[in-house]
């Protein structure tokens, strides 16, 4: 943290956003790959139906022995604390993080306050994925217009503290920072 209250950016830290299907997590791993494992998967997604079920099966067939898997449904910053200090780390996805704390009744400011934190002060590269709703229409109940509201105020916190932000579109990662 910075004499003023501010967070340093944190050069080890990239965000990856795009849209869905649109290569986000394919490219993040890629990132990750490119440093000597053991590799941390922080996994936020759950499987409470069929249709999820396949889209988790469909990660982790991508992934291999280096890979380490780490369920984080809702203590993200816990999981991110508990995970070696010299591994490579990957998040995925604060979108489905951030939906898991909305329907939990969470308080979203404190949270991701506590999330920027700590991924600002990871000393290794730390990628975290995310989904980007902001390109959408504007939805047309309260849950989603907040969920939507939230993520841009997710991505736009965890973006001053990345040391770069790339966003991929049909399989292209362009990069927005650093």
């Amino acid at each position: 943290m910075k004499d003023d209250g501010s967070i340093a950016v944190n050069p080890q830290l990239r965000l990856v956003l795009g849209g869905a299907r649109s290569g986000k997590s394919a490219f993040a791993e890629s990132l990750i790959a490119a440093s000597p494992p053991p590799w941390i998967y922080l996994a936020t997604a759950e499987a409470l139906d069929e249709e999820m079920a396949a889209r988790i099966d469909k990660h982790q067939a991508r992934r291999d022995w280096r890979w380490q898997t780490i369920e984080a449904p809702h203590r993200l910053c816990e999981a991110l604390a508990g995970a070696p200090e010299d591994a490579p780390v990957l998040i995925d996805c604060l979108s489905l993080w951030l939906t898991n704390r909305l329907l939990a009744g969470a308080n979203l400011d404190v949270e991701i306050d506590a999330l920027v934190e700590a991924l600002a002060s990871r000393k290794v590269l730390t990628v975290a994925v995310s989904s980007e709703v902001g390109m959408t229409i504007v939805p047309e109940n309260a849950l989603a217009r907040a969920f939507r509201d939230a993520a841009g105020e997710l991505h736009q916190a965890v973006a001053r503290v990345a040391g770069s932000v790339t966003l991929t579109v049909a399989g292209c990662p362009l990069q927005v920072k650093g």
